[in-house]
């Protein structure tokens, strides 16, 4: 296998981030194989609801109703009460006394019908069943559809009834972008939220690390050594097509988009040690964002773009800082533990998510940005990689299961857990992605 050349985290001992993604095993297997997700921890309150069969799903490529459920199951904040096969048309009130003697505080309502040209209609409305006496309908959508975006209608109706009953914009609509080695090959892969329709964007004999999503989601950039040093690229989705957004002397790496698209934070060596640069979409503009005389690296946006985080070794040990995104001081965030590295700031801007050496093995821990209380999310002991969904509420990360790379997610108050997997396989490098527009 070949190895890349240099990485800036090599000078933070930071092995597991970029080495495990050298060290992957040489396996064979299905590189498009779905994601199998599975949930080890749940929420401290459950709300109790009923998803029934949806009228005339039949007509859809896949019922939908099972992809609503395995979406709201997999939160760990629902416990779905089964009614076997039963069906609650959209067009009519559901008997809500009767569900509420099942033990549900909210049902669902939902039909399909055919529309012109060969697409649906899905209408549904949801219920709260503890209101009979006042208004007790919590609202609807009606969604027209192609059979292909089936499932996507599906992620939107969860990520509905989701914040209607929790308060919290759901996440079910999204994206996942993640490496698996496959055999001696490398894939970047693209797949929903719930780790099915995995779509490969790029295959490589060399490495590909560090995905960082557009704001917009039609693009993804990327590091990639197939020309036998790191050089970032800017991949869209839509088309397959790519071009270069930093090939400079030296190494190319950690590429974060801005909030706004137009430009992206990188880490360059061009002049000497691993340094931030920002630089425009169309890889014009390079300049540097603030000069050490260390190794700063790991750049990430604040949600409002006031702020660049980062991982310096400017006191000595690696350690979280931020500084405007107009250059000036950098400011020192974390103190807690002699190791911190790789900052994501949640997109609300209240959190902080990072990886912590503790007790001697490395975890994902969040601060909260106002309180400056720091709490341990994981009890695995090889994470890397946080990413937060687009709600703040769940954060993806890799981390390392008897030598085999699985990604997995824990909520933002760490009781909701889950893991994520491909038989067989090394998955590593994950970035959530925004909402599907």
């Amino acid at each position: 296998m070949t190895m890349p050349r240099s990485s800036p985290f090599d000078a933070f001992g930071n092995l597991f981030r970029l080495l495990c993604v050298l060290l992957f095993a040489c396996l064979t297997t299905n590189a498009h194989a779905d994601i199998d997700i599975t949930v080890t921890g749940t929420g401290t309150r459950l709300f109790p609801l009923i998803v029934p069969v949806f009228e005339n799903e039949g007509d859809l490529p896949k019922p939908i109703s099972d992809i609503v459920r395995a979406d709201l199951q997999r939160s760990g904040r629902f416990s779905l009460v089964d009614l076997g096969p039963l069906t609650l048309p959209e067009s009519r009130m559901p008997d809500l006394a009767a569900m509420a003697t099942r033990g549900a505080d909210a049902v669902l309502a939902a039909s399909v019908r055919p529309s012109p040209n060969g697409r649906f209609e899905i209408r549904f409305r949801l219920f709260d069943t503890t209101r009979r006496e006042s208004n007790p309908e919590l609202g609807g959508m009606v969604l027209q559809v192609s059979p292909a975006q089936h499932r996507l209608a599906a992620h939107r109706i969860a990520d509905f009834i989701y914040e209607k009953l929790t308060g919290i914009p759901g996440y079910f609509a999204t994206r996942i972008a993640y490496v698996v080695k496959s055999g001696s090959r490398y894939e970047l892969q693209i797949a929903d939220s719930d780790g099915m329709s995995a779509q490969t964007a790029l295959r490589s004999p060399e490495s590909i690390i560090s995905p960082s999503w557009s704001p917009d989601g039609q693009h993804i950039a990327y590091v990639s050594f197939e020309a036998r040093k790191p050089v970032i690229y800017v991949h869209t989705l839509a088309t397959g097509q790519r071009r270069v957004l930093a090939n400079f002397k030296g190494s190319n790496s950690a590429p974060a988009w801005a909030p706004d698209g137009k430009r992206l934070a990188v880490v360059l060596t061009k002049d000497g040690l691993s340094q931030i640069y920002l630089i425009n979409a169309d890889g014009s503009g390079a300049r540097r964002l603030i000069t050490s005389s260390g190794i700063d690296t790991e750049p990430a946006w604040s949600p409002e773009g006031q702020w660049i985080y980062f991982t310096s070794d400017r006191s000595g040990d690696p350690q979280i800082y931020r500084v405007s995104a107009t250059g000036g001081a950098a400011e020192r965030v974390t103190f807690e533990a002699p190791y911190n590295v790789t900052p994501r700031p949640s997109p609300d801007g209240k959190k902080l998510v990072f990886v912590t050496r503790h007790e001697g093995r490395f975890r994902v821990a969040a601060i909260d940005l106002a309180t400056r209380q720091t709490a341990i999310l994981t009890d695995s002991g090889r994470d890397e990689s946080p990413s937060f969904a687009p709600n703040s509420n769940m954060i993806l990360y890799a981390t390392d299961i008897g030598g085999r790379g699985v990604l997995s997610a824990v909520s933002a108050d760490g009781f909701v857990k889950q893991r994520l997997s491909i038989q067989a396989a090394d998955v590593r490098e994950p970035a959530w992605g925004p909402l599907q527009q």
